[in-house]
This record gives structure tokens, sequence and C-alpha cells, in this order.
């Protein structure tokens, strides 16, 4: 009987559909009970506390196979990937740098590509990790923590909080910035970015948000 989920803070859709029994998140995504979702949200990895999401039926399925011989069969699922992109204080690329990620408790060397980016397949059930790296601009190591499913859509207020965190330009915990330092903020983004500066996260700066921030 299929039912309905609603999505918790720090659930994706590949998380969620393996916890329904599906290997490929698609079975619920393109299911035509969350076609609306699917046009607000666009992005299966990017949901936000609350939407709801209708898992199917499942199907069985049923193959012909000739006895006495021994017969082979594939799961067919997505690959999940973890995609970050470093950046020095001056944002740009740190590229060519060496790094390490730690994901439940085992750590995994790492070079970012000319970019700056790395991308690493990661299970579904993987809720945190860690990447640690050298700026060239610090004397130090850097260590940062990273939650898995935890980033709002660009449409929303958190969501927007949580991607001009990640590039720098709130260097406070989210939870203290009211609307006067929110639209400071925006402001200092669109004119580091070539916008028509305002204070508001229009429609356009979400756009630039998105594009900088990777997703």
């Amino acid at each position: 009987m299929s039912i309905n989920h609603i999505v918790r803070q720090g659930e994706h859709l590949s998380q969620i559909a393996l916890n329904y029994g599906f290997r490929d998140y698609k079975i619920i995504w393109d299911h035509p009970d969350n076609a609306a979702l699917k046009k607000l949200r666009k992005s299966p990895n990017v949901l936000m506390p609350g939407d709801t999401l209708r898992n199917p039926d499942k199907v069985q399925k049923q193959e012909s196979c000739a006895t006495s011989r021994t017969h082979r069969f594939t799961l067919h699922g997505g690959k999940l990937f973890l995609r970050l992109a470093l950046r020095d204080f001056d944002n740009k690329p740190l590229a060519n740098t060496e790094c390490e990620l730690k994901i439940e408790g085992a750590s995994k060397p790492l070079v970012t590509d000319g970019k700056g980016l790395i991308n690493v397949p990661i299970s579904p059930t993987v809720t945190e990790a860690t990447l640690t790296f050298k700026d060239p601009l610090v004397p130090f190591d850097v260590s940062v923590p990273i939650k898995i499913g935890h980033l709002d859509p660009v449409e929303e207020l958190s969501g927007q909080k949580a991607r001009l965190s990640n590039l720098g330009y709130i260097t406070r915990p989210i939870e203290g910035v009211d609307d006067t330092i929110f639209a400071q903020t925006v402001q200092e983004f669109q004119c580091d970015s070539g916008l028509h500066v305002t204070g508001v996260c229009d429609a356009v700066t979400q756009a630039k948000l998105k594009e900088l921030h990777g997703s």
C-alpha cells in the first residue's frame, strides 16, 4: 500500500528511497503523485522539511528461467555522490589541493581538481563527514564538518542563509542572523557578484547563489 512520507531535516530522496526498499530514487521521484513537488524542488536531494512524498506500491516482477541452471540477476540503482568545492578567503578555487575526507570513521586522502572540486561516491545512509585541508592563506589545517542532506532549497530563507554561510558571507551562527543582518549580507553578495544591489534575495540573486554554491 502506497503511503505518504513527510520529509524531516537531514533527509534526501536517495536515503528515503532506500528506507522504503527502493534502490533507485527515481521510482519515487518520477511517480505522477510527486509531479508538483518535483517541479517545485527540482533536485531530489535538496528537499525541505515538511515536503510530502508519495511512495508507490512495490510491483512484483516475474522472470522465466530454465530449471537446473544457475541464473544471475542484477539490481540497478544510481550512485550517490558528495560534491564539494574548495575556495580560499578571496573566493578563488583551491585547485590541486590535497585534502582528507572522513566518513563513518574512515579517512580518504583526496586532491581537488583544477577548479577546486572533489566528487566522492557515498552511501545513501551517510549523514555526516569531515573535510580537512591546508589553506595557503592560513598557517594551520582547516577542518570543516559537513551535514549531508541538511541543505534546504535556495527558494527558502533557510536555504539562502546556509549558502551565504558556506560561501563565507555569514560568519556567525545562522540562528543569530536577523532580517537586518540578512539584508546587509545579501547586499554584499550582490555587490561582489555584479548584481543590482537591493538587499532582497530575489530570483536573480537566488540563481547566482545556486550557481556559485554549486547546488
